[in-house]
């Protein structure tokens, strides 16, 4: 269990992680509310679709300037206030549906406003995670923080559902507001030391381009940041259509969606306390590619599932597998990249996630609207079991390329011992473990 927990050592983490924990509930809950106002209002899948798009393209667009950003400021300060600005968004969201003067259009422009916070949210908050913990505790860090997230995602839903069936979503996105005076009570009682940021006489556009040139020339941050926008976009955009499900499926409302979201995080969230009780990153190649083909296969069967109860449970490998994915590429992203382009690598991955994802939730509404949402989500879980078939395949020839080098390099050892006259050396198998 101590090793388990081992991040929480770190008090500038255990203030983070409490502040998180509090207003990541209310994220969810405020997520789940809009997600089924915007299907109220306009009882339109593709709708949910395009709000969706409206809160996460402005990562895609704006992102690379947040990790530039990120690189070159106090990332900490820059927490302070993108959570400072998240948290009026959500008191002037609140008014608005609680009032009753809510309309699609202002739900259409608070998710673009959110989605640019988030561009500069985002990089700086994953690139400080290693300024909290240090690099020996970066990956126990992610790890903690996606079951975090996915504790949230338990728990959110579940109050949200209940919420709106007894007083209505303005009340979620009132919570959610004062949910972000925990997170920013933690921030402001860090104590953090003052960083040293080089100072660069370089454009912000230099910063950004010097970003993408490290990337290209990096091949595993580049395999891995292609292998998550191929599943940002065929997979993640899933939760676009539990709404659907819920009506127009399960013949359900907000509790049923509340079900189906709270059985996805649970999964989740043991998905990603498996990953933080890993020793080490030996096997994570693997592990992403079997968390990619797990995601493809669940939805599939996500798609045809006839009843309530037989949903909710195949929702837990679902959220399992999405998140050991997700948390898995973030864990290799971070550690192998280097300090000074940390902030933009994760600007990319922002860029890569958040932007696909809408991207794909805006063609799977489409796809629902046109053929229902179960041909929308067997499209994409189809997808991704291509992809996952497709890198474990990968995986395996560079496994069986590593072990030919390593028979080849033992081999060759033997045969200068014998020439030296020595004691030749056992040749190796190559049976060396997972890479």
């Amino acid at each position: 269990m101590a090793y388990l927990t081992r991040s929480f050592r770190h008090r500038n983490y255990q203030l983070f992680f409490g502040g998180q924990l509090i207003s990541l509930t209310g994220t969810w809950m405020q997520q789940i509310a809009q997600s089924w106002l915007v299907y109220r209002l306009t009882r339109s899948s593709e709708l949910l679709g395009l709000v969706s798009f409206a809160g996460q393209i402005p990562v895609f667009l704006f992102a690379a300037i947040g990790g530039a950003a990120a690189d070159r400021g106090h990332r900490h300060r820059i927490i302070v206030w993108t959570q400072t600005l998240s948290m009026a968004l959500a008191f002037v969201l609140a008014a608005l549906t609680i009032t009753g003067r809510v309309r699609v259009w202002h739900l259409f422009v608070l998710s673009a406003a959110l989605g640019l916070v988030n561009a500069f949210d985002i990089p700086a908050r994953q690139a400080f995670m290693v300024e909290m913990v240090g690099r020996e505790d970066l990956m126990n860090a992610i790890a903690l923080n996606s079951s975090m997230v996915n504790g949230a995602r338990v728990v959110g839903p579940a109050v949200a559902g209940a919420v709106v069936a007894a007083v209505g979503e303005g009340w979620c996105f009132l919570l959610n507001a004062i949910s972000y005076v925990a997170v920013i009570a933690g921030l402001l009682l860090m104590r953090v030391p003052r960083a040293d940021r080089v100072r660069s006489n370089r454009s912000a556009i230099a910063d950004i381009v010097e970003g993408f040139t490290y990337v290209g020339r990096t091949a595993p941050v580049r395999a891995v940041l292609l292998l998550l926008g191929i599943v940002s976009l065929t997979a993640m955009p899933y939760s676009v259509l539990l709404p659907v499900f819920a009506d127009e499926i399960l013949h359900g409302g907000a509790k049923t969606l509340g079900l189906l979201t709270g059985a996805s995080g649970v999964g989740a969230l043991i998905g990603a306390l498996s990953l933080a009780a890993r020793r080490g990153v030996k096997g994570l190649g693997r592990w992403i590619a079997v968390s990619t083909f797990a995601f493809g296969a669940t939805l599939l069967a996500a798609a045809v599932m006839p009843q309530l109860w037989a949903e909710v449970a195949v929702m837990l490998p679902v959220g399992a597998a999405s998140t050991a994915f997700i948390a898995t590429s973030n864990a290799l992203l971070q550690l192998g990249s280097s300090a000074e382009m940390r902030g933009r690598v994760m600007a990319l991955f922002s860029v890569v996630f958040l932007g696909s994802t809408p991207i794909g939730g805006t063609l799977i509404g489409w796809i629902a609207e046109v053929a229902g949402p179960r041909a929308a989500l067997g499209v994409g879980s189809i997808a991704t079991l291509a992809v996952g078939a497709a890198a474990l395949i990968g995986v395996r020839r560079v496994r069986r390329s590593r072990q030919a080098e390593e028979v080849a390099r033992s081999r060759a050892v033997a045969a200068a011992s014998a020439l030296a006259g020595e004691e030749p050396a056992p040749i190796l198998t190559g049976r060396t473990g997972r890479s």
